[in-house]
């Protein structure tokens, strides 16, 4: 690459942010034929994690304990381009399971959540099951209100970039971080979409079998599909450093989510059930 500083041109090096498709395929059974669910674009790395996230966050699955197995093809050493794109997501079989399977029209961009469906109407179903998720059953301090300290709030953006590693080294990914009512940072993932980091850190929990933290808090801009991801999870607070959308005001406002945007500093806007929010 060519660097331009101080009015002059010179060769360097920089690290760019990897994106690459993934195809996720699926299987009802360990003996099952595979089919295309999905390609997405992503960064790669916790590629199982994403699978598993993006088909709950989808509604294709309504637990971990859907998913039997999680891996490659097993043709993919024949291909390693196969081996790392392509992951296959064994089902447990359910007969009812092709009616929730999403109609998609495209492959979906590192920048859309939910642009592949065909209908309006099935985003906003699927959005408003998110107060019967089942992560959110079972989430932490379900049963009781969260209160958070503005001061808490503002810390959440420092300690989710300390968590940055892709980010440091290329400047071009989003994160996503999952905290416990105390502040403390339970994991975090990152990609070159907001929703699939989304993703990758709600797959996280699933598979490991741990109960959802009540707070989310994004890199980037609140879109619809993180505050639709962290309903169906359980999450109960969505903080993002940038702005919401018009549909994420509403359908947090609708799950009962307190959606935060602009913060940054000791400064942030509350779009949304502000009870839980203390000076």
């Amino acid at each position: 690459m060519t660097r331009r500083r101080d009015g002059e041109l010179s060769p360097g090096e920089d690290s760019v942010v990897v994106e690459e498709p993934l195809e996720i395929r699926l299987r009802e059974g360990a003996a099952g034929a595979e089919s295309r669910f999905v390609v997405t674009m992503r960064t790669p790395g916790d590629d199982e994690e994403l699978a598993v996230g993006l088909l709950f966050g989808e509604g294709v699955i309504a637990s971990a304990g859907e998913v039997l197995s999680v891996g490659r093809p097993s043709n993919a050493w024949l291909d390693p381009v196969l081996a790392r794109n392509v992951v296959v997501v064994t089902l447990a079989p359910d007969p009812a399971r092709a009616s929730r399977i999403p109609r998609r029209a495209t492959v979906m961009g590192s920048a859309c959540g939910v642009c592949g469906r065909t209908s309006v109407h099935d985003v906003l179903q699927l959005a408003r099951q998110g107060c019967e998720g089942a992560l959110r059953r079972d989430a932490a301090g379900c049963g009781e209100e969260l209160l958070l300290p503005s001061a808490l709030l503002a810390s959440l953006p420092e300690a989710l970039r300390s968590r940055q590693r892709v980010f440091d080294r290329t400047g071009g990914v989003h994160a996503a971080g999952l905290f416990a009512p105390d502040g403390t940072l339970v994991l975090a993932r990152e990609d070159v979409g907001r929703h699939n980091a989304t993703d990758k850190a709600i797959g996280a929990l699933l598979r490991s079998r741990t109960p959802a933290p009540p707070i989310l808090a994004v890199s980037g801009r609140a879109g619809f599909e993180v505050v639709q991801k962290a309903a169906l999870a359980g999450v109960r607070v969505v903080a993002a450093v940038s702005a919401p959308t018009s549909l994420a005001v509403r359908m947090a406002e609708e799950a009962g989510i307190t959606l935060v945007g602009f913060l940054r500093g000791e400064t942030f806007n509350v779009y949304s059930h502000p009870h839980r929010i203390a000076s």
